[in-house]
């Protein structure tokens, strides 16, 4: 007989997840009798290891063959605090730590608990949301666009459908300046149909003027590049999107600029008053130079992206303070929020004043940050990031959904690590940010979803270029999206669509994941079933803002309800070889199912539905 614990289960712990200060929670803990335990002690220190406090626990009654001790505490203040348990027993005592979701004696990880502040809220309209993801150059083009101030050297792509550049020039150097054309225009044309999923969040990468096509070395902030079109195209474009009831996002990229730029302008392409030629420039300040101005620090060692001084009160002065500051400049332009990149490279000061600007500027503005691991316990360049519990970001990146969902589709997982991450996410971050969480399957730094779920290879750049699903994978890599989607879709958080998944585009990493959208040869299946998708999120408030409980994840079985108030929908997804019999409901939503009995229906091999209560 074990000791019995499980932080995500209310008889052990109540509240579920997150407090508030000052918010009492009770512990429980079940020991078997024939441990004679007298006393249980719940330590509980700080993230950095040190103290925090202890809480001792009383024998309250016993149930079978355990002994139930329990326990009531709250915290003063916010912050990341970790525990284990010290169980004093008639002979002795030993200590009691987490073993994956069961206990462990003298040795494993602690228990995690994080306190947030009382007065910490998302957006109501970033709640459950459908995101829409486009890499502007690649998603659509209409008209021509002013480009006598583009910055030079760029080529521009003839034919739409051609491949991306992925070769290095005759000086070994990839510069990514092959464009296609995409423009604010295009996207403003397309409205319609992104809306046709149910978008809600419409998320660009970088707009800014920029060398490269992925524009995340910034020329000049507060102006958009203008091979997208003008400053009013955008504000246009934001109307649009606003008219079909869909917020629109920006990339923030204030961990570095472009060389090429006004702030360092290596090339005089904007005058020579940047840092790299004039040591009196107002940028000066921003910059690390080690032997000035040929040797300075640079995002990752790329030259080309001298990274800034986030504190410098000239760069905090210019990015979030100053009255047209850059975040100022485009939630005026029509922008409702942010995406910032790398967040684990801006301090949790810079943070805390642009969430503070934001929120003056605009009361419902979206704060979210390119986090790829668990955010709440984040540890980056020697300090804990305090994303949540000082109430930094609204939301991040989810990719631990991405990869539970991957590795459960490849069939490495039998369902129990999947139910383990979501649950994990579920207890981690505060309820708010979770259904707040950009729940992605692709992006533009991962692989395409229909590649990652049946390749894995990771080969030269001109492999790549020439390799391609075959037939057959390709087929085998649809049933998946469908099933991946359909979890992605019903799991808790913001379902995100990456421009051209939903037409059935493959592809490895950059830049064979920013090909064009295929207009006129798009997988209609996949994107009748994404439609479906964002109708029934649209239609069912419990998958956009419900609690999720597991009662099936293993043998390649996943099953989980959402509850709101009294609505109760039950989701169920057959990933194994076998029929999965069912009991009956209103299927809202399901694929290869078949009534086999009154009242039970069978879900088929890679079969999925969706039901509530009849």
């Amino acid at each position: 007989m074990r000791i019995l614990y499980d932080s995500k289960q209310l008889q052990f712990k109540d509240p579920f997840g997150t407090l508030i200060p000052n918010q009492e929670c009770t512990l429980r803990i079940h020991i078997p009798s024939t441990v004679q335990a007298t006393q249980v002690t719940c330590v509980f220190n700080h993230a950095d290891g040190s103290h925090a406090m202890n809480m001792t626990m009383g024998y309250q009654f016993k149930r079978g063959a355990y002994d139930i001790f329990n326990g009531k505490f709250h915290f003063d203040q916010v912050g990341l605090y970790y525990y284990f348990f010290y169980i004093t027993t008639r002979t002795g005592g030993f200590r009691l730590f987490k073993q994956g979701d069961d206990t462990n004696m003298e040795a494993g990880d602690c228990w995690q608990l994080s306190c947030i502040p009382a007065d910490f809220h998302t957006p109501d309209w970033s709640k459950g949301a459908t995101i829409y993801q486009i890499f502007p150059d690649r998603f659509n083009k209409s008209g021509k666009c002013d480009l006598s101030t583009k910055l030079e050297p760029y080529t521009v792509h003839e034919n739409w459908n051609e491949e991306v550049q992925w070769a290095p020039n005759a000086d070994g150097n990839i510069l990514n300046n092959d464009f296609y054309g995409g423009n604010f225009k295009g996207i403003t044309e397309k409205m319609d149909y992104i809306a046709s999923f149910g978008t809600t969040i419409l998320y660009l990468n970088p707009i800014s003027k920029s060398f490269s096509n992925h524009r995340y070395d910034t020329g000049d902030y507060k102006t958009p590049d203008p091979m997208l079109g003008t400053e009013a195209d955008f504000t246009a474009m934001c109307n649009a999107a606003h008219k079909q009831g869909i917020r629109v996002i920006l990339d923030g990229v204030y961990s570095h600029t472009g060389s090429d730029s006004l702030y360092f302008d290596r090339y005089r392409s904007f005058g020579g008053n940047g840092a790299y030629w004039n040591q009196n420039s107002p940028y000066f300040s921003w910059y690390q130079f080690y032997e000035w101005p040929s040797k300075y620090h640079s995002w990752w060692d790329f030259d080309t992206l001298p990274t800034v001084n986030k504190m410098d009160p000239s760069f905090v002065d210019y990015i979030i303070t100053g009255e047209d500051s850059v975040v100022a400049h485009w939630l005026r332009a029509g922008a409702d929020g942010f995406r910032l990149d790398v967040a684990d490279e801006l301090p949790n000061e810079f943070l805390v004043l642009l969430k503070k600007r934001l929120r003056e500027l605009k009361p419902d503005a979206l704060l979210m940050g390119e986090v790829w691991e668990d955010a709440s316990c984040k540890c980056a360049y020697g300090a804990h990031r305090r994303y949540f519990v000082d109430g930094e970001l609204d939301s991040v990146m989810n990719y631990p959904f991405r990869d539970a969902i991957v590795n459960f589709l490849r069939e490495r997982d039998d369902g129990s690590n999947l139910r383990s991450t979501v649950m994990a996410i579920a207890e981690n971050y505060p309820p708010e940010v979770l259904l707040s969480n950009m729940n992605l399957l692709s992006s533009h730094d991962s692989p395409r979803i229909l590649t990652a779920l049946i390749d894995d290879f990771d080969g030269s750049r001109e492999e790549k270029a020439r390799r391609h699903l075959s037939r057959s994978q390709y087929n085998i890599a649809v049933d998946r999206l469908l099933m991946a989607s359909f979890l992605q879709f019903t799991l808790p958080g913001s379902p995100s669509i990456y421009y051209a998944d939903e037409a059935g585009m493959e592809g490895y990493r950059d830049p064979f994941n920013r090909r064009t959208f295929p207009w006129g040869r798009e997988n209609t299946e996949l994107q009748n079933h994404y439609r479906r998708l964002g109708q029934m999120r649209r239609d069912q408030v419990a998958l956009r803002l419900g609690d999720i409980q597991f009662f099936q994840a293993a043998e390649q079985k996943i099953g989980f309800t959402r509850s709101y108030g009294d609505k109760q929908l039950r989701v169920y997804l057959n990933r194994s070889w076998d029929n999965w019999d069912i009991p009956t409901g209103h299927v809202l939503l399901g694929h290869k199912l078949h009534t086999v009995a009154p009242n039970w229906i069978s879900l088929s091999p890679m079969g999925f539905c969706i039901t509530e209560e009849l």
